[in-house]
């Protein structure tokens, strides 16, 4: 018999365990899966049980998941996964299928939102998707599945096989309050915080972990997805977050945490609100957050400082005005130089955002990225290879504005899958190269890094660990060492 109160929720790795030991990627950060997280606790508030294995910081786990199917035998499985992980995942669930007939195999995330009922008809292994966010639609059918397996065809949000063939129930009207909310199931992370690292040189003090107050964006930008969230946005209240905060603080002794919201400073009152409460009732730790510069200005970056900011993320996307202005609102980058500026001069390191490989790149469009870059102080960056995610609005209809080789185990931002016209895959690896390597070898840049001995010295312990891994990448770009 199987366990019907009972599910395994794992994050897949993505490729091959015997390359794990040699990701660039997962020496530079490695986040806990907040969403699985969530879900265990909201479905352990309800009266059931989930369990989480993280293949992502434990790439060794498939005896993990196959003694717990053995042991608890659950009757069912469920899989957050990107594009790049999703073919894993599938991998995981024919196993589990082998070892327990009669599991159910449940996916969510944004990848499986997007393509809905494509994902049935494609993978047989694949049960339910949950489209959207999962909590309530995952509590309802695995309360629905043991006493009515027909009444699946009544939960929105899910994509099932009717008698009629791949079916989908169409998505929630109402959404979760996210105060209501019990904060996520952290100690279900084996080996958390200790297993969890921030990217390096991106935080003062260990431990250190990550957060989401918020979700959904209210923007349309052409490279972001819109499957899970669409256009909503909503966030915890200041009351809601600082004790998120406390609890992180005393339960598991977090001295640093980065917001991995899509726009912390949206809504100006509950971060001043927050912000008020960290500095009246201190709790001994310092943040990170993303903006975007429409969002900022030199009082709330004050009162940010003060609390306990450390870094500010802000996407730039691309140094190339006529080009941004093709793929985001507002793109005003006079104004994006100013409010970096504002950022420094409050004190607050920054972090740039890019892209390369946007359909409508060309090389003297890097090259004027490179350019705006390098005349601004930014302490540190991402330059991400620009990928077409399903759900992405730039998505639909992209072979129309280059040369796509969509490999979904290969889309991690980390290779050129996507070649614009006019470009060829080699030269925008040059370039990719040359980007990094320009920006590292700047002077102001060098001496930033230099600080960090003292500023953050568990980053520095990590970098001279790995410096074999950091020069092969800075040399090839590749991912996997």
């Amino acid at each position: 018999m199987l366990d019907h109160r009972k599910i395994l929720l794992v994050h897949p790795l993505g490729y091959g365990k015997e390359d794990a030991e040699n990701d660039i990627s997962r020496k530079a950060n490695i986040m806990p899966p907040l969403g699985l997280a969530g879900i265990a606790a909201w479905l352990g508030q309800k009266g059931l049980e989930a369990d989480i294995v993280d293949c992502y910081a434990h790439p060794d786990s498939d005896r993990i998941i196959q003694e717990y199917l053995e042991r608890e035998r659950p009757a069912f499985i469920g899989f957050s996964c990107t594009t790049s992980s999703f073919f894993d995942g599938v991998r995981i669930a024919k196993t589990a299928k082998g070892m327990l007939p009669g599991i159910h195999a449940v996916f969510g995330g944004a990848h499986v939102s997007a393509l809905k009922e494509r994902v049935l008809k494609d993978c047989p292994a694949v049960d339910f998707v949950c489209v959207g966010e999962g909590e309530e639609t995952l509590l309802e059918l695995m309360e629905t599945v043991p006493v009515n397996p027909d009444g699946v065809g009544d939960i929105p949000g899910i994509v099932h096989r009717g008698k009629g063939g791949v079916v989908f129930n169409g998505y929630r009207k109402t959404t979760l309050d996210l105060d209501d909310l019990p904060f996520p199931a952290y100690e279900k992370l084996a080996g958390y915080p200790e297993a969890y690292t921030l990217p390096i040189f991106n935080y003062p003090k260990a431990p250190s972990t990550s957060c989401i107050s918020s979700r959904g964006c209210p923007y349309a930008c052409s490279y972001c997805d819109r499957s899970v969230f669409r256009r909503s946005f909503r966030y915890n209240s200041a009351e809601y977050l600082y004790g998120h905060l406390k609890y992180l603080r005393e339960r598991f002794g977090i001295r640093h945490v980065n917001f991995y919201d899509d726009q912390f400073t949206f809504n100006r009152d509950r971060v001043e609100a927050l912000t008020d409460l960290l500095v009246e009732k201190p709790l001994g730790m310092t943040f990170n957050c993303a903006v975007r510069a429409e969002h900022i200005d030199p009082a709330l970056l004050g009162k940010m400082k003060r609390a306990g900011c450390w870094m500010v993320s802000l996407g730039i996307e691309t140094g190339d005005e006529r080009l941004l202005s093709r793929h985001r609102q507002n793109a005003d980058l006079a104004m994006v130089a100013e409010k970096i500026r504002e950022i420094k001069k409050a004190g607050i390191r920054v972090k740039g955002l890019l892209m390369m490989g946007l359909p409508g790149e060309s090389e003297a469009s890097i090259r004027r990225s490179m350019d705006y870059v390098f005349s601004l102080p930014i302490d540190d960056f991402n330059l991400a290879k620009f990928t077409p995610f399903p759900g992405s609005p730039v998505y639909e209809g992209i072979e129309k504005q280059g040369r796509f080789d969509e490999k979904w185990e290969k889309m991690d931002c980390m290779h050129f899958l996507f070649v614009p016209w006019g470009m060829t895959r080699e030269r925008l690896e040059e370039l990719f190269i040359n980007f990094y390597r320009t920006h590292f070898m700047r002077p102001g840049v060098l001496l930033g890094y230099v600080a960090m001995i003292w500023k953050s010295p568990h980053s520095w312990r990590r970098f001279l660990g790995s410096l074999g891994y950091f020069l092969r990448f800075a040399r090839s770009s590749r991912r996997l060492g």
